[in-house]
């Protein structure tokens, strides 16, 4: 495999890497076992490489980075948004 292949790979899959979780929590609206601190610093460092492939004019870099920021940007979104219905819908069991 050539650099440019590999290269290739590595940002479609850390470009769809997030495309899943996404997925699943639109479907079931469950947020409780995410982090909200993973998708922020996600967020904010894929937006920090697609700034650098900005400032360097490289555009794979600036393309790989926008499915991943734009995925973390919702899963942090539907953490804050879901996030307090799956605190009034959790019930604690008691003895």
């Amino acid at each position: 495999m050539t650099p440019t292949t590999i290269g290739l790979v590595a940002g479609t899959l850390t470009s769809i890497a997030s495309i899943p979780q996404v997925i699943k929590t639109l479907r079931t609206r469950h947020v409780r076992d995410i982090s909200i601190w993973q998708p922020l610093f996600l967020a904010f460092g894929v937006a920090l490489w697609m700034f650098y492939g900005i400032l360097i004019n490289d555009l794979p870099l600036i393309l790989s980075n926008i499915t991943p920021l734009f995925c973390n940007i919702v899963l942090t979104g539907m953490k804050i948004l879901y996030g307090k219905e799956d605190q009034n819908n959790h019930h604690p069991h008691t003895e």
